[in-house]
């Protein structure tokens, strides 16, 4: 572990943290990463994931928060990679650059991505599409754990991950920020700049990022051809604050050139097949992706009455290029437009009731505009009805429960040859959940909460026909898959108290008509596996539990185990289990905080008074930690055709350190030094698509290997005046 967190019931909170308008604590909380851990102060922390704004010891659902302060602290290639070590929380990978979020075994589009405000909406459908979000725009992440279709529609099955931006300046304050990071195994280096500011009700925000990194290598590999990339950013926000009115216009733009890892190797050496001049140039190089997503969010609150009136119009447009042959000629371009729209109302606590009802939905519209096919041209429109309410009992218990319609009509309008003409698909969906939560006293909390979720087809799922690069396979499509139906009750309980805190959090899914690929024995085109989409009916049984012991004021011992167990019903020995599920996961760091709130000076005139030509230097926050993560083996597979294979058990130790520094008592920078894989052990994650590249003949070794030993070094400068 990189940081230290302690799983609630059914949530799991990292520490206190400050995000305006979304999760609302003290402004300076996130300055004080133990505060949560010291006092437990959760009637301070609110949560707007779930209907509204809602306090965490009240809400029934299981969430998670990570607070601005990890995210710092935690060296990655990309915001689903730093979120991934949260427990019931897994990333699955197609090299360093591309991310995907799994919920408790649950991935792709069964996950939502909030970001801005709407559903990040990039055709996530695919292996080797990743989120096409700045980490460096994110000032926390709230985790939904479990279907949440009851507010956010078809699509979020397992789970919603709701990235929530930096927190804007207060009233007549400026603020800057400059950050740097680089990274040792891959080169990586990157940069960002923000200036904010806050004066007379109007609020404005901009930034830029820049990232980019060459090949990683691992001890097995070595440097692994097609791993490079690039990533450019932009965001800009303008609105006004008002008493009752707030008005925000977000417009972000997204650039990531990331290489192809196609794993082809020599037969007679074993090596990657690499078509660089050099390993370690910054330069793309064939075959590589081109990706741009541009999104404009305009947001609007306005108080009416006993309540508040919340409206968010977004509009996406997302162009992934392929390029194989020629770095002036793509055989692959995908063009998505996307219209989202939410309007709610949320009405303020009375005699313990809070009510809320919305209407939200999309609509989309993808184009073919390279010479290959893989999905045809389409068009979505997707709509729903919800409505919530949640009643407080007494200072115990408290109980929500909602109820939800969707409709979802999808055309494909190209003719797809080798699948026949255009076709027609209508789904309609009713969800909903019921939760309690009892807060029995200061030391114990019991909740339960019993939620059904809808996902339809995706059109990948429904018509693909050709290769994907990124995930060296061939996919076929299946026109007559049924909409997924889920039914999850969660059961937790924690317990907290001066020097020691354990949690458990039980769940226990049943999915009709899971939706899931499988390996067929034939070769379409030759180089490429083939995959075809098919369904069943599966349960997925699994819990986090977790124990903290701080016995005494600055040490920190947290342990956290995460297991899931997802089998297809009705099946034979070969294909009882669902197809890449993640591994168990046990996960154990032991911090110590040297200095906290103190000053440990060093000055060539040592006086409280800071004289104006003295060199004072100090540290604050400062700390080390070590940590282990254990992956267990992952037996669990679908053999049959070999669509998997058995991933043994390995175990990656982390180091890291991290401290404010102060100039003349005022704190000028924070910097982090965080060691991944210490050992350099050579390991294939379950979740890794390039597990299944091509065999090494030489060693017998089947596919990529994950990166090596990485050193990250970050370090952020805030800059902060008064207007």
């Amino acid at each position: 572990m990189k940081t230290r967190y302690i799983i609630l019931p059914l949530l799991c909170i990292c520490t206190t943290m400050a995000a305006q308008d979304s999760i609302k604590v003290h402004r300076h909380a996130e300055d004080s990463t133990d505060v949560f851990y010291r006092h437990l102060k959760l009637n301070e922390i609110t949560v707007t994931g779930v209907t509204g704004s809602t306090k965490l010891k009240h809400s029934t659902a299981p969430v998670s928060i990570v607070s601005p302060k990890v995210l710092r602290a935690t060296a990655s290639t990309n915001i689903i990679d730093a979120i991934s070590h949260q427990p019931g929380i897994s990333q699955l990978t197609t090299g360093a650059s591309i991310s995907k979020p799994i919920i408790r075994g649950l991935g792709y589009n069964r996950v939502v991505v909030m970001s801005e405000g709407v559903r990040q909406e990039g055709q996530q459908w695919g292996d080797e599409h990743g989120i096409e979000v700045d980490g460096n725009s994110v000032g926390s992440v709230e985790i939904l754990k479990g279907p949440a279709s009851l507010m956010y529609g078809s699509d979020a099955m397992a789970g919603v991950v709701i990235l929530h931006p930096q927190v804007l300046p207060l009233e007549d304050e400026l603020r800057a920020n400059v950050s740097s990071e680089y990274q040792t195994n891959n080169g990586l280096f990157g940069y960002n700049l923000s200036l904010a500011g806050n004066k007379k009700d109007i609020v404005w925000d901009a930034g830029y990022s820049e990232k980019m990194a060459h090949a990683y290598k691992n001890k097995y590999d070595g440097y692994v051809p097609g791993s490079q990339f690039h990533e450019r950013t932009g965001r800009m926000v303008l609105g006004i604050n008002r008493q009752k009115i707030r008005s925000r216009l977000t417009a972000t733009l997204y650039h990531l050139t990331p290489g192809i890892i196609e794993g082809e190797r020599d037969e007679e050496t074993g090596q990657l097949i690499s078509n660089y001049s050099s390993l370690t140039s910054y330069k793309k190089s064939l075959p590589f992706q081109q990706v741009n997503h541009y999104k404009a969010v305009w947001d609007n609150s306005l108080n009416i009455g006993e309540g508040y009136l919340k409206a968010i119009v977004g509009y996406q447009q997302n162009r992934r290029q392929e390029f194989e042959e020629s770095a002036d000629d793509y055989e692959l371009y995908f063009k998505l437009n996307t219209l989202t729209y939410d309007f709610r109302y949320v009405s303020q606590e009375f005699s313990g009731w809070k009510l809320s009802a919305g209407l939200g939905g999309m609509y989309q519209q993808s184009g073919n505009l390279g010479e290959e096919y893989l999905i045809p041209d389409y068009r979505l429109f997707d709509v729903g009805l919800y409505a919530t309410a949640s009643k407080t009992l007494g200072d115990c218990w408290t109980l929500n429960g909602g109820i939800r319609y969707d409709h979802r009509h999808m055309h494909g309008q190209t003719p797809h040859p080798p699948l026949g003409g255009g076709f027609t698909r209508d789904f309609n969906g009713v969800t909903g959940s019921l939760g309690a939560v009892c807060n029995i006293n200061e030391h114990f909390n019991v909740r339960a909460n019993l939620a059904r979720g809808f996902r339809t087809p995706n059109m990948s799922e429904l018509a693909s026909n050709g290769v994907h690069e990124g995930s060296i396979r061939y996919e076929l499509g299946n026109r007559n898959l049924k909409a997924e139906y889920s039914l999850q009750g969660d059961l937790g309980l924690d317990f907290t108290s001066r020097y020691i805190s354990g949690q458990v959090a039980l769940f226990a899914n049943r999915i009709n008509n899971y939706i899931f690929t499988h390996r067929l024995p034939v070769v379409i085109e030759n180089g490429y596996l083939t995959y075809a989409y098919t369904q069943g009916n599966a349960r997925l049984l699994g819990f986090e539990a977790g124990v903290d012991v701080h016995p005494i004021h600055s040490v920190h011992f947290a342990n956290t185990f995460s297991y899931v167990d997802a089998r297809l019903l009705n099946q034979s020995a070969d294909t009882k289990y669902l197809p890449f599920t993640p591994a168990p996961r046990w996960t154990s760091e032991l911090k110590w905080e040297i200095l906290h709130h103190t000053h440990s000076t060093i000055s060539h005139h040592h006086t409280e008074d800071y004289p104006r030509h003295s060199t004072v230097l100090s540290f604050n926050n400062l700390y080390v930690a070590t940590g282990l993560h254990y992956y267990l083996r992952q037996s669990h597979i679908y053999k049959a055709d070999e669509t998997e294979t058995v991933t043994p058990a390995y175990v990656l130790l982390n180091f890291s350190a991290g401290t404010d520094i102060q100039w003349r008592g005022k704190k000028v920078a924070e910097l982090y030094v965080i060691a991944d894989n210490v050992l350099n052990k050579a390991y294939q994650n379950h979740l890794s698509r390039l597990k299944y590249a091509d065999l090494n003949t030489v060693t017998n070794r089947r596919g990529v290997y994950n990166m090596g030993r990485n050193i990250s070094i970050k370090l952020v400068v805030p800059i902060n005046a008064h207007l």
